[in-house]
């Protein structure tokens, strides 16, 4: 694994140096308090930075309103640290507002035994970051293991799994959308809307790459995903703010629309949004059979 960042602008160096610290001292207030040994006692073994910035591909791209993230494996040293309580201070103080921290930051959080399982079952997503990942901040007694090879074969029966599993469940929650649309009920309707597309972007992660983690924020998912292939982002035009307070809504309506008084959405913006999902549907289907047929012929080589 890199240790390097000689390949990022200096102004990026400061900022990923600044994240780390910020994380690092959030997480030990965060634990400060506990009383279990497993959690007053917890550490933080890793921090890698994987994706674009590690590559060296990122995006910034204001004119379209794309900004690649600081993507960041928070590795521990215990499975129940990885808890997104121990977190939400960490998110929000790396939240890009101020002149140390202007990039998005993405963080993951995954104990070692965890991510060693990953790595010895071959698990392509935990196998790139430590091909391609830059070290950031280490313990050098937790040791990482050497990814496994992947069988192609054993690739395609997981991710077939994922498709028929997650398609499914997809097209049941865009089944009671419609439902409730027909009945007016609009917030329901807006947060089966949210589970239909959360479901969606869950079954490209998980197809194209068997990894999509404890996720339900859209714009996390929808950047995750819109970063394997691009054209997913043809699903949520953002040219103005009508498409952009959409999005807004039906990535606010997995709570909000449930437990908040004050959440009101529209018939006109619910019948953009249920169009809008349909397409994704279409595009997530695409790309998951694009790359189900690249598994196929893989495996096909391999069993030959």
């Amino acid at each position: 694994m890199k240790k390097s960042l000689d390949h990022l602008p200096l102004r990026k160096q400061a900022e990923l140096r600044q994240v780390v610290e910020t994380v690092r001292g959030a997480f030990e207030e965060a634990i400060s308090t506990r009383r279990a040994a497993r959690l007053k006692d917890g550490k933080i073994l890793k921090v890698i930075l994987y994706g674009s910035y590690a590559r060296g591909d990122w995006v910034h791209d204001p004119v379209g309103r794309y900004f690649s993230d600081f993507d960041l494996l928070i590795v521990v040293d215990h499975e129940d640290l990885t808890d997104g309580e121990f977190w939400h201070e960490a998110e929000n103080r790396t939240m890009p507002v101020g002149p140390d921290i202007r990039t998005p930051v993405s963080l993951i959080v995954h104990s070692l035994d965890d991510v060693n399982e990953q790595l010895d079952r071959g698990r392509y997503f935990f196998a790139d970051i430590v091909r391609e990942g830059v070290l950031l901040y280490d313990t050098p007694s937790a040791r990482l293991h050497k990814p496994a090879d992947l069988k192609a074969r054993v690739a395609l029966e997981e991710a077939e799994r994922h498709y028929e599993k997650w398609m499914a469940s997809a097209s049941d929650f865009a089944e009671v959308a419609a439902f409730c649309v027909g009945q007016q009920k609009n917030n329901l309707a807006a947060f089966n809307l949210h589970q239909t597309s959360e479901h969606l972007y869950h079954c490209v992660l998980l197809v194209t790459t068997l990894y999509s983690g404890k996720a339900h924020n859209l714009a996390f998912l929808r950047k995750k995903a819109e970063a394997i292939d691009p054209r997913l982002a043809e699903a949520w035009p953002r040219e103005t703010k009508f498409q952009r307070r959409c999005f807004e809504l039906l990535r606010e309506a997995y709570v909000k629309a449930r437990y908040s008084e004050h959440y009101k959405i529209s018939g006109d913006e619910l019948a953009w949004l249920s169009e809008r999902v349909n397409v994704l549907r279409t595009l997530a289907e695409d790309v998951c059979k694009a790359r189900l047929a690249q598994l196929r012929e893989t495996a096909s080589k391999d069993d030959v």
